[in-house]
């Protein structure tokens, strides 16, 4: 199976004094040991480096230069396959929008959502799963 990845999760993943680090890195660990992929977009990855080197968010942030190393571990592992943006995902992004009414601040989600959507991703491993249950059809392995 494959599972999209949320930068929440990746976060909880990679930051070894975030809350949920052991719980998020146990369910990666169970996933991988099973052989599932991961697909990530590049979105996901700016997003990444943004929070993990932010001062106000962790009391020991990651330098820009580390956080960039870890983004391209992630990209180049070879459990994760690429998701990017395509012009069937871009209408359903739209359709989306109308069609539960989203704002401005559910642009990235409803991105990253139609991106894995269209290329076939029905699970994906993030911290806010109601960011993604309106859109209803996706699943969130525990």
């Amino acid at each position: 199976m494959i599972h999209g990845l949320d930068t929440s999760f990746l976060v909880a993943v990679e930051v070894s004094s975030h809350e949920r680090h052991a719980s998020a890195r146990a369910r990666f660990q169970k996933l991988l040991k099973a052989r599932d992929e991961f697909a990530l977009a590049p979105q996901i990855l700016a997003e990444f480096v943004h929070v993990v080197t932010d001062r106000r968010r962790f009391s020991s942030p990651l330098a820009v230069e580390q956080a960039v190393a870890r983004a391209e571990t992630w990209w180049n592992a070879a459990e994760v396959v690429h998701a990017f943006p395509t012009a069937e995902s871009t209408l359903l992004f739209l359709g989306w929008l109308e069609a539960h009414q989203l704002g401005r601040k559910r642009l990235l989600d409803t991105m990253l959502a139609s991106t894995l959507r269209a290329g076939g991703v029905t699970s994906i491993l993030t911290l806010n799963r109601d960011d993604f249950r309106v859109f209803g059809c996706f699943s969130f392995p525990s």
